[in-house]
């Protein structure tokens, strides 16, 4: 196929359409995971967990964390693999080539060094399983070395590579803690046996699907690489150097009108991380500032980007305040001047992020309703 001309009004539409952020909403969780690919996993809850936040942005308040949880843990039409929850569906592609696993040499060693370990762990959850690392002995022979907080976490460490390897599963949380266990009783016994070959095409279509358009080689993700490779069709957007490439299910679109709406978003949320595309497609400037001291921040500690139709137009500065029971809007940053309707459907979603919350909203951020 011949290389397509995109303008930049296309290229976003495409990939506001591609992260499900038009109108009307999706409505099932599954189906959200599915075209996304992933809800990336983090601890910081500045607001909410960000996949609960990925959720909630895409689903509105219908959607509730325990659905997240009943996926994962009871109906299993989701699993956690390696900090990422994903279809399980889609496991077989990213265990096609478990047993090179561990691939450095030096973990490698470590870890054939440690065959008995290895067996000590299966042995005990296959008897006592689901079981924390807590409750899982170290009897390793050779310790895991690090400089950092990882050494000699040896429990943590082979159940880590056993994971990657296909041998044990993450089957729930308490709390914070993992709950780990056979992989062959938390996974189903039907999945189809892909070659690395076929899973790394089918693992480049689906980035790509969920992206909409992105560079062959582009800034890594969390827990993805950063390429899309030779899937989908080559493409260039007017006014952006070098080619792109776009699912083919999109240029069938490509005339439709986008049904737009105002969203806020998950500092991680995979339609601004990439912060090189975002500012080549969207010209939205962000940084995650959360690691930076206070004095040095521009738009807060965890900002949330503000899409409203195919622009990314501001960041809103916010913090649940758990004790005084309120979402606390310190700024609302305008990267170009708001409209009446952008700042309602900002306000829409900060209500509506608040009421799914279970708080008040406050704050000196927010606009004057006088």
């Amino acid at each position: 196929m011949a290389e397509v001309r995109l303008t930049g009004e296309q290229a976003r539409r495409i990939a506001v359409r591609a992260q499900l952020l038009d109108s009307p909403r999706p409505t099932q969780l599954v189906e959200v995971v599915q075209q996304l690919t992933l809800l990336q996993l983090d601890p910081t809850a500045a607001v909410a967990p960000s996949a609960d936040l990925v959720a909630w942005s895409r689903l509105g308040s219908t959607y509730e964390p325990a659905q997240l949880k009943r996926a994962l843990e009871q109906d299993r039409s989701l699993v956690e693999l390696n900090a990422l929850i994903r279809p399980m569906e889609d496991l077989p592609l990213y265990l096609a080539d478990a047993d090179d696993i561990p691939r450095y040499p030096d973990s490698r060693a470590w870890f054939e060094g440690n065959a008995r370990f290895r067996h000590d762990i299966l042995a005990r959850l296959e008897a006592e399983g689901p079981l924390q690392s807590k409750d899982v002995p170290d009897t390793s022979d050779v310790p895991w070395p690090s400089t950092g907080w990882t050494n000699n976490r040896n429990v943590t460490q082979m159940l880590e590579f056993l994971v990657a390897r296909g041998e044990v599963a993450i089957a729930g949380r308490q709390g914070r803690q993992r709950i780990w266990d056979l992989a062959s009783r938390v996974y189903p016994s039907d999945l189809p046996r892909v070659t690395p070959a076929e899973a790394k095409r089918l693992r480049d279509a689906r980035r790509l699907r969920a992206l909409g358009i992105a560079r062959a080689t582009g800034t890594a993700m969390p827990g993805e690489p950063p390429f899309v490779g030779e899937a989908g069709v080559a493409a260039v957007v007017d006014g952006v150097a070098g080619e792109w490439r776009v699912d083919p299910d999109q240029l069938e679109r490509i005339e439709d009108e986008l049904h737009g709406r105002t969203a806020l978003l998950s500092p991680f949320d995979r339609l601004s991380h990439d912060r090189k595309r975002a500012l080549e497609l969207f010209d939205f400037d962000y940084t995650l500032e959360m690691y930076k001291p206070a004095a040095q921040r521009r738009w807060g500690y965890f900002a949330l980007p503000v899409l409203h139709g195919d622009r990314l137009v501001g960041k809103v500065d916010s913090k649940v305040d758990r004790k005084a029971k309120v979402l606390r809007v310190e700024a609302i940053h305008e990267d170009v001047r708001f409209t009446r309707a952008v700042t309602a459907g900002v306000m829409a979603e900060l209500e509506d992020l608040a009421a799914w919350l279970g708080v008040g909203l406050d704050g000196p951020g927010l606009p004057s309703r006088s």
